[in-house]
């Protein structure tokens, strides 16, 4: 098949289904705006003459850089006298829009959004240059129901959307089970029921699932519910560790901004490594201001077990990155995707050399 060819249908694939967008960084596709309250400290200057730099992020933990950062005051310090102004985000999709419009000018966000902007707009639209999570993805089951791995055969396991990165993980670890699922219409030896995670407590409650391969905090939820952790996705990875959160920013804004960059990634690396430091701390500040973002706050009972599952890595871990879209292809649901050049590493690794850290790798997918 021409190349040309391919690349069609990889875009037909993708506008069709809302495929890779990750739903662990939330629920809907409604964006909120919300004002930095924080005070720029007297004598600060601006960086790069800008007035003001926009950050997109999730209300949720596995954007808990980003919440953090946020509550901290991190992100302002860093920027000086340029405000640091924020948005958080429902879901990928209203976050892709918002950067290719300007409305953002760098954001968290998970990985399948990621590709799925990057290869629709050929290439030309964003940048992924910094890791900020891993992990915090289960397998949760009703004891009642399932006891041990090879009880899932035959059950109902939800999944968050038809295409999201849990469902082609949950797809290509039940065909590595052996067993035989459709993955467009979830049939087979396991039925898939893509259930939106913000209603996946109510289906398990009423008995309608029998388990779930989720994000956290919904993992966690369920557990509160009565349902048992059958498997954590991180003892599937090399290390136990895979992408669940990265840093894009718009290209234009890359080129002509680049120390506004740095100054977001250098407030970034700060912020991961207070969290590491203090995890108590980093927990409340996180829950702080998920409150302030959606005005509800995380119950001990839920928050403390998806804290723990979440790790925060300034490596965006870009092979697992590239084993996820291999993922989605082999399971029929993605044309294999360009993904060569959707990293820019270079102000990360700067950062990293000059706090003494070790640089990171972009597995090849670099721009050249």
């Amino acid at each position: 098949m021409p190349a040309s060819s391919s690349l069609r249908r990889a875009f037909a694939v993708l506008a069709a289904l809302p495929l890779l967008t990750l739903a662990a960084c939330g629920y809907g596709s409604q964006a909120d705006d919300t004002a930095s309250a924080q005070k720029v400290a007297a004598g600060a200057e601006k960086i790069d003459g800008l007035d003001s730099v926009k950050i997109g992020y999730f209300a949720n933990l596995t954007h808990g850089t980003a919440l953090v950062g946020v509550n901290k005051g991190f992100f302002q310090k860093a920027l000086g006298a340029t405000q640091a102004k924020y948005q958080s985000f429902n879901a990928g999709p209203s976050e892709i829009e918002a950067l290719n419009s300007g409305s953002i000018d760098i954001g968290w966000i998970g990985p399948s959004p990621a590709i799925n902007g990057y290869t629709r707009a050929e290439g030309k639209n964003l940048r992924i240059i910094g890791g900020s999570a891993s992990g915090g993805v289960k397998l949760v089951v009703n004891p009642d129901r399932i006891t041990s791995l090879k009880d899932v055969k035959g059950k109902r396991i939800a999944t968050p959307q038809l295409g999201n990165t849990q469902d082609v993980a949950f797809l290509n670890w039940v065909a590595e089970q052996g067993w035989k699922v459709d993955a467009e219409s979830g049939k087979g030896d396991v039925s898939v029921v893509r259930t939106d995670n913000k209603v996946t407590p109510d289906a398990y409650r009423s008995g309608s699932i029998d388990g779930a391969w989720v994000p956290e905090p919904t993992a966690s939820k369920l557990v509160a519910e009565g349902a048992k952790v059958l498997l954590d996705e991180a003892t599937l990875w090399p290390d136990g560790k895979f992408v669940i959160t990265n840093i894009i920013v718009r290209q234009d804004f890359l080129e002509e901004h680049p120390e506004a960059v740095e100054a977001v990634l250098k407030a970034s690396v700060e912020t991961n490594k207070w969290i590491n430091a203090d995890p108590e701390a980093a927990k409340a500040a996180a829950n702080a201001q998920l409150k302030a973002d959606s005005g509800k706050e995380l119950p001990a009972e839920v928050l403390d077990p998806a804290w723990t599952s979440i790790r925060f890595t300034d490596d965006p871990l870009a092979a697992t990155l590239d084993t996820e879209a291999r993922h989605a292809v082999e399971a029929g649901l993605l044309e294999d995707p360009l993904l060569k050049g959707i990293y820019d590493l270079t102000l990360l690794n700067k950062v990293l050399a000059a706090e003494g850290e070790s640089t990171v790798d972009d597995a090849g997918l670099g721009a050249e």
